[in-house]
């Protein structure tokens, strides 16, 4: 259950409700009004104040207050629903709500989620494609997610046939965890051949949507559901898409966040490459053949994940291993080192000299030290 109580996620819902009504209108009222029954309660001289609120969206808002009790009615419902299939819903407000998620221009304000969602999956890499891969776009996409899961990144994918399911395939096969986006209800699985995998998902890992109990996987549903694929990773890898595929609308949405794209390059005169080559051709991706480029290309923003799951030698010494794992994150100055420790600066170095020399470390100016 989010940190909003029930009769909030009502309002709440009320208000999305409203035609014109989005997540930018809706912070613009609780900058202006703070809670959300004061702005049911505002009249409409106060409500057209605020930036973005005109007339007609004013009259909307008073006029939907008659909708409440038929919502709540409904939202109770629905509820009872998510907990048999043992789902919930989390707000933007939750500090569930994935992190990267908030920073994007629309993120959306309500999710729905079977599974868990863990610090780990703020480390994540989306693998998009085609529903209808070569035998060469397969291999690439299992290759590419076992490789990065088996370092302890998070693969998110759309659940759709072809390359999202090998991809979320892959990140199971190989002992890692992954992320589904999909364009319906939680309760209703599409394709349906993917209930098993779907299931799977939700116990190593999480399957989300924005949308409500009962919405159907249309058409219109699935741009949306682009949007937060690429909101929720550092980066996109793109395998094979057409020209018009849906997996170029991640990219497109990953570009527009500020996220990094990478693109597999494919043969030429295939269509299922024409999209990922065009990508590369206009410099809007990284042309990647291996996980390790990826890696190299991100490494500042996965070192944590990625140290964490690097396996130390088996003859560090336990002073070693605490200098080591204070590290983990990020270049350290020699006194903070020794604070973390709680060792000496002249012993800490004498350590780091060891790690040194044994090629896990390396020094930079200034008596800072970093993990290769």
């Amino acid at each position: 259950m989010s940190k909003l109580d029930f009769d909030d996620l009502v309002l709440l819902r009320l208000l999305l409700s409203v035609e014109g009504i989005g997540s930018s209108k809706i912070r613009n009222l609780l900058s202006r009004f703070k809670k959300l029954k004061n702005i049911f309660e505002a009249d409409t001289h106060s409500l057209t104040n605020t930036e973005g609120i005109s007339t007609n969206l004013a009259s909307r808002i008073i006029s939907s207050r008659k909708n409440k009790s038929q919502l709540s009615s409904l939202i109770e419902n629905e509820l009872k629903q998510l907990s048999a299939i043992n789902a919930r819903v989390i707000t933007v407000w939750d500090t569930e709500f994935p992190p990267l998620l908030k920073k994007i221009y629309d993120p959306p304000l309500i999710l729905y989620i079977k599974g868990e969602l863990i610090e780990q999956d703020n480390y994540s890499i989306s693998i998009v494609g085609t529903r209808m891969p070569t035998n060469y776009g397969k291999v690439q996409a299992e290759r590419l997610s076992g490789d990065l899961a088996s370092q302890g990144i998070t693969i998110v994918s759309g659940l759709a046939r072809g390359i999202d399911s090998i991809a979320h395939y892959s990140a199971l096969k190989n002992n890692g965890r992954t992320v589904a986006v999909i364009g319906s209800g939680l309760d209703v699985i599409y394709p349906p051949e993917n209930k098993k995998l779907l299931e799977e998902i939700s116990t190593k890992g999480a399957v989300i949507s924005e949308f409500p109990l009962g919405t159907q996987p249309d058409a219109m549903n699935f741009p949306k559901r682009n949007r937060i694929i690429a909101g929720i990773s550092l980066g996109c890898i793109v395998i094979e898409t057409a020209v018009t595929g849906g997996a170029l609308q991640t990219a497109e949405h990953s570009l527009d966040q500020g996220k990094e794209v990478f693109a597999v390059p494919g043969n030429l005169g295939i269509r299922q490459s024409e999209g990922t080559n065009k990508l590369i051709q206009k410099c809007e991706a990284k042309l990647v053949t291996s996980a390790e480029d990826v890696l190299v290309e991100l490494e500042l923003k996965l070192k944590p994940i990625i140290n964490k799951n690097v396996k130390l030698p088996e003859d560090l010494n336990l002073f070693e291993e605490k200098i080591i794992n204070a590290l983990s994150a990020e270049p350290l100055q020699i006194d903070k080192i020794a604070s973390l420790t709680n060792l000496s600066t002249s012993d800490c170095l004498v350590h780091l000299l060891t790690l040194e020399f044994k090629g896990l470390i390396k020094q930079l100016p200034g008596k800072v030290f970093s993990r290769l």
